[in-house]
């Protein structure tokens, strides 16, 4: 690897986290982004004064990729946990404490969703226990298996709202084995749902991890891939913006062709870290099963509204905020209270108290079409009703991801193992991202080293995450 020349197409979080990997083994890197800007959808701002995310803002600290990143790239003394981990939902017409003792919103009893669910939703739970096996075969969709076990009641008003943070999907087309492996597991091996449950709690409890969930980065998550890119050009590594690449080729001799804009750069390695309608027509004309398959990729799309509020005008309830269940009709579909949720923020700014929503679900079109002014005055409709909160905003901030969130369906990992298969025949060519592996930082982190041990030759870990996905959990609210 040393002294070799490897280009990384796309500089969000994957691809940077690829090119700092590289340049810590000696490579010459390039890095080429077709935006204006390094992160993707990790993206710092300010409002009222404040700084805050504008795009994802918490990372998950059980798996060590991404706090390790940010400890590389010389962030640790500004790791910081949430301040707290309390979050509600608001669901039928209050907001509710959100319920422990679930996995990803399937509880271990139906005790543990009292409050949030019906007194028939939580006897239909009791059932589980008398019903016979359901039979899960290669995959299944995490709405329609546990909806079989436990009732609609548990998948609509928790699993929904859970999932829909995570992935801005529907539970009933989401994979199970892909998003929650967990579960995939214990309903492959378990004939009671809840009883698997109870041994994955039993497990985590014998495990005893010690450590927060989650965490964030003073300054905000979006601060990590600008750190990280200072942290490959100090390496010697190069980074281009603006710079959209139109073609990638083999060259006869072997290696790589790659043009963009104005440039042509010969590479003895590439790997194409960029989202899949991208990824597909790069690869093409070399590795066309692997684009048809990167075709099929859906994504959503979602805003986020970012309003600042004078403290004296805000009695907020406690906890880092709320998720919405679809089915209760609201127009968002969570909201975090980031001045509570994160101390820097308070710390900071201490007469603004900053909140967001999140606007926008699979499918959903029509609300996305409207303007910012629209969206604002929704999300403070929706926060009216919810805590109370009349006042005027000092200022607001409406932010689009479109197509932002890859889309994990039944057979999506068969599909990843596919791509992977037809760009595993190419010599010096790998690929990673949000649409393969999982959707949160650590897992965009995992895939990129992947793919930096696949061009060496080492499919090892590629093939342990294409086996076992990396479970992407909801950071408390709004995320």
């Amino acid at each position: 690897m040393s002294g070799s020349r490897v280009v990384v197409i796309g500089a969000g979080i994957a691809g940077l986290a690829a090119a700092h990997r590289l340049a810590q083994r000696g490579a010459r890197v390039t890095v080429l982004e077709a935006s204006d800007r390094v992160g993707g959808k990790l993206l710092p701002g300010e409002i009222a004064g404040a700084r805050v995310d504008l795009g994802a803002e918490s990372m998950l600290a059980r798996r060590p990729e991404a706090v390790a990143l940010a400890r590389e790239v010389g962030l640790d003394d500004r790791l910081q946990p949430p301040a707290t981990a309390t979050a509600s939902i608001w669901t039928r017409g209050a907001l509710r404490p959100m319920p422990k003792g679930h996995v990803m919103g399937v509880p271990g009893t139906a005790g543990a969703l009292a409050g949030v669910l019906s007194e028939e939703g939580l006897a239909r739970i009791e059932q589980d226990a008398e019903l016979p096996r359901t039979e899960v075969r290669d995959d299944v969709a995490v709405g329609e298996y546990v909806a079989a076990r436990l009732g609609r009641e548990v998948v609509d008003r928790l699993i929904e709202p859970l999932l829909g943070g995570v992935y801005a999907g529907d539970a009933y087309r989401i994979s199970m084995r892909s998003a929650v492996p967990q579960l995939f597991q214990v309903a492959r091996t378990h004939t009671s749902l809840t009883e698997g449950v109870r041994e994955i709690q039993a497990r985590m409890a014998a495990n005893q991890q010690t450590g927060p969930v989650f965490m964030g980065i003073e300054g905000g998550v979006g601060t990590l891939p600008l750190a990280v890119a200072d942290s490959v050009r100090a390496r010697g590594g190069e980074i281009v913006t603006g710079g959209p690449v139109t073609e990638l080729r083999r060259e006869p001799s072997g290696g790589w062709r790659v043009v963009a804009a104005d440039r042509v750069l010969h590479a003895d390695a590439v790997i194409v870290a960029a989202p899949a309608p991208a990824a597909a027509g790069l690869l093409r004309a070399e590795a066309p099963e692997a684009a048809a398959e990167l075709d099929t990729v859906e994504y959503a799309s979602m805003a986020l509204v970012t309003l600042a509020y004078r403290r004296s005008d805000t009695a907020l309830p406690a906890g880092s905020g709320f998720l919405v269940p679809p089915v209760d009709g609201r127009t968002i579909k969570a909201s975090t209270f980031a001045s509570q949720k994160w101390g820097w923020i308070a710390d900071e700014n201490p007469d603004v108290v900053v909140l967001r929503t999140s606007v926008g679900r699979h499918g959903e079109t029509k609300i996305l079409e409207r303007d910012d002014t629209a969206l604002v005055d929704v999300s403070r409709h929706d926060l009216r009703e919810a805590t109370g909160l009349d006042a005027t905003p000092l200022e607001t901030r409406v932010t689009r991801w479109t197509d932002g969130l890859p889309q994990y369906p039944v057979g999506h990992y068969a599909r990843v193992a596919r791509i992977r298969e037809h760009v595993a025949k190419l010599e010096g060519l790998a690929v990673c991202g949000a649409q393969y592996d999982g959707v949160g930082i650590p897992a965009c982190i995992a895939s990129a080293y992947a793919a930096v041990d696949q061009i060496q030759g080492d499919l090892t870990a590629v093939q342990e995450l294409t086996a076992n996905p990396v479970q992407s959990l909801h950071g408390g609210a709004g995320e």
